[in-house]
């Protein structure tokens, strides 16, 4: 038997439909690699019972395990869990399945990590600090820059700032990270997506590019000084472009990836035209994450109604990552 890749999985919020999502992998296995659910085995077996879904899963081995394709690393979740109904006592173990996933990456025993999808203001309430997956990943692996990118039949979307509030985007926005963001996407774009002369468009802050000035000066004074620095060092990036155009056909032609300022400026593009197929990749970091484009959607868990199309494409995009570190 081939050797297969091995992908370790976090359902994420107990509650939320990523155990939903995990039973249909059970069902329905995606292509030839090995998925390791690091989670609750009581909690997989009585969700997939309440969505009609049969077959035993075997419990994970990692020196015998290959030849299932779906296994499952237990880890216990030490409060109840009902579909629907969140609650901040499931932050210890949703962050304790990410780190073990974390460092069985970071040991070799996986070949990637895929993420479900959890609940930042469960966790926060629960006293523990988090922002997101990018930021936590970033932390435990030692990561300078990690970079958001969100993957599409359509297109690609990456981020200067992830998830800050509105107002505190101007004073995220530097030419230093401009340039590291940018040195990061150009660096794994090449590698992990096998592009071999990455072109970035780069989104101004304000409208319509600032306007001259009239509407801004973060174009002129951070933005574009920024660009003329990457270029000095032979990276093909262009901007900054008036965020109102910068996802036209033509322009996303002449890229390969959109580089906007700030969270909604371009993840509501890319979702907007792609929903629910998009796959979101962590750049930057040491070991290779995807996950889903969407939330937790409790009013979905569990009632067999929850759509896969983004986890499978998630799986899908790791595969590829990894291959294409492989050649």
């Amino acid at each position: 038997m081939k050797n297969r890749h091995t992908i370790a999985l976090t359902p994420g919020d107990p509650s939320g439909i990523g155990i939903d999502l995990a039973c249909q992998l059970i069902d329905q296995p995606p292509g030839d690699s090995r998925i390791v659910l690091i989670c609750d085995a009581g909690l997989i077996a009585e969700r997939a019972k309440l969505l009609g879904i049969s077959g035993a899963v075997v419990h994970y081995q990692s020196d015998h395990s290959e030849h299932d394709q779906i296994v499952i690393l237990d880890v216990q979740c030490s409060h109840p869990a009902a579909p629907g109904k969140p609650t901040p006592a499931h932050a210890s173990y949703v962050l304790n399945s990410l780190d073990v996933a974390i460092e069985g990456c970071k040991r070799g025993e996986f070949d990637a990590l895929v993420t479900g999808p959890v609940n930042k203001e469960m966790i926060a309430k629960s006293g523990i600090e988090f922002t997101g997956h990018t930021e936590y990943l970033a932390a435990k692996t030692g990561a300078v820059t990690a970079v958001m990118l969100l993957v599409s039949d359509l297109m690609r979307v990456s981020l200067v700032t992830v998830h800050a509030s509105l107002a505190e985007v101007p004073d995220l926005v530097t030419v230093d990270r401009i340039k590291n963001v940018v040195k990061v996407l150009n660096n794994d774009l090449r590698t992990k997506f096998r592009i071999q002369s990455p072109k970035i468009a780069v989104c101004g802050l304000n409208p319509h590019a600032g306007e001259g000035g009239l509407l801004g000066s973060e174009e002129q004074r951070i933005i574009s000084p920024a660009i003329e620095k990457l270029r000095a060092e032979g990276i093909d990036v262009r901007g900054p472009l008036p965020a109102d155009t910068a996802f036209t056909s033509d322009n996303l032609a002449k890229c390969d990836v959109v580089l906007a300022m700030y969270h909604d400026q371009g993840l509501s593009v890319i979702k907007h035209s792609g929903f629910g197929a998009i796959a979101n990749v962590t750049l930057g970091l040491p070991i290779v994450r995807t996950s889903v484009d969407h939330g937790t959607a409790y009013d979905l868990a569990g009632t067999g109604c929850a759509k896969s199309d983004s986890m499978y494409s998630a799986i899908k995009v790791a595969e590829q990552i990894v291959n294409n570190a492989k050649l």
